[in-house]
């Protein structure tokens, strides 16, 4: 059912009305909302994060030539995402946006699941990561300790790597670093 540009809106004020506490995105013209993470969650993301940062982000100790976000409010035609980590190629988005959000698709997206949100990022947002041509997916499990990695081919995921534990990764698409796993559960221990 195609919605209207007023029932669009609606929904949109409710996302923009919710308590600072929630975290709200449109996936598929409905609004999905949930707490906002909890700490094994948000460590494993700021982890990455910083790890990913200074070689991608700042060119310390790699090849630089990236942004890279914690929590970006991304808009795709009528869905808005906001995925844990997303990373833009510079030579895609030169320069940031000047709106307090992001209307093209990032080529990484790093999605931390949860029991409250797993089901939400694999069976909603990745196809639409995949419509939207997003090269490259990141699934952290911090409970289970594990990383699966994806890549977009053609219009399907492919899983290219299933990681855990103290595994030490090189993978697309930053694969210029290692990245040590272990750091990412160290609050699980």
């Amino acid at each position: 059912m195609k919605q209207t540009a007023d029932q669009l809106s609606d929904i949109y004020q409710e996302l923009l009305d919710l308590p600072e506490n929630m975290l709200g995105e449109i996936i598929n013209g409905g609004l999905h909302t949930q707490p906002r993470p909890a700490p094994k969650h948000a460590l494993a993301s700021s982890y990455l994060g910083s790890d990913l940062v200074g070689p991608y982000g700042k060119g310390r100790g790699g090849p630089g030539g990236w942004w890279i976000i914690d929590e970006p409010e991304i808009h795709l035609g009528s869905d808005i995402f906001v995925p844990d980590i997303a990373g833009w190629k510079k030579e895609r988005m030169p320069l940031l946006p000047k709106t307090a959000y992001f209307d093209l698709s990032p080529d990484w997206i790093c999605e931390v699941l949860s029991q409250s949100t797993a089901r939400k990022d694999r069976v909603l947002k990745m196809p639409l990561y995949a419509k939207n041509k997003v090269q490259h997916i990141w699934l952290i499990e911090p409970i289970t300790k594990i990383l699966e990695v994806y890549q977009l081919d053609g219009q399907y995921w492919t899983l290219i790597g299933t990681f855990a534990d103290r595994d030490k990764v090189t993978i697309a698409p930053f694969t210029e670093i290692s990245i040590d796993l272990s750091f990412l559960w160290e609050i699980t221990d």
